[in-house]
């Protein structure tokens, strides 16, 4: 998997690929990773990348010419077929997810735009972009923030970076939220570990944390639960735990 961010600020983005597990992957050459500074392609001593949006309006907009160019250097010469996607990031797109996530993860190369100020100039989107992605509904001030939660959430997805069996419970995997943890000491601040992940009783176990999963899911997170049921996600099992579950509300 390679990554290339298109950016005014390729010092936030170089942070992340050089710490932690990323930084292994990197090393072990399982994930590229390349910053290109849209200042390099402004054309003018001032290397200026935007301007007054026409119409009128508060704020600047970043503008098609350096942004065209950069995208021409990172190998784009229009929209994409394959697995080499551009993504612009913006609060207008379709909503980031654990799916979206699974799906970018199989591509050879993202291409990832990051804005400032109002946004960039719609014939960069009509001519370049092929997806319109949302981190959430909120609005940023630095479209590298939402790059980096989209690069987050997708290279660990990616084969060997980590163990699959690490997830396979995570939430939103099989449509349930994540158990709760525990780990040493037994006993903190007069709290106890649950005495069934002491027992060592692996079955009793795995449907403790199951249950954990629903109960959770259901206060936290009703709509995962609704959408499970409709989608015909769940096992018997986890059908009769919710049911369960709900008549004891």
């Amino acid at each position: 998997m390679k990554y290339t961010v298109l950016t005014l600020f390729p010092e936030i983005t170089d942070a992340f690929f050089a710490t932690s597990i990323m930084a292994k992957a990197v090393s072990r050459g399982i994930v590229e990773y390349q910053a290109i500074n849209i200042r390099d392609f402004a054309q003018d001593r001032h290397n200026t990348c935007d301007d007054a949006p026409y119409g009128g309006g508060p704020g600047m907009l970043m503008l098609a010419e350096p942004l065209g160019r950069a995208l021409e250097a990172a190998g784009v010469h229009g929209l994409n077929e394959g697995k080499k996607r551009v993504i612009y990031l913006s609060p207008s797109g379709r909503p980031f997810n654990q799916a979206l996530a699974k799906e970018l993860a199989g591509c050879t190369e993202l291409i990832l735009l990051c804005g400032r100020y109002e946004g960039i100039d719609q014939r960069i989107i009509d001519l370049y972009v092929d997806d319109e992605i949302s981190v959430g509904d909120y609005v940023l001030s630095s479209g590298e923030v939402a790059a980096l939660a989209l690069i987050d959430a997708t290279y660990r997805l990616v084969d060997q970076v980590i163990t699959p069996a690490s997830l396979d419970e995570e939430s939103f995997s099989g449509g349930l939220l994540e158990y709760p943890q525990y780990t040493r000491p037994e006993v903190y601040d007069m709290l106890k570990v649950p005495d069934i992940l002491l027992s060592g009783h692996h079955e009793n176990i795995r449907r403790w944390r199951l249950r954990k999963r629903i109960e959770k899911t259901l206060a936290m997170r009703p709509d995962l639960i609704r959408r499970g049921e409709e989608t015909g996600l769940f096992d018997t099992e986890t059908c009769k735990i919710i049911e369960e579950l709900r008549k004891n509300e």
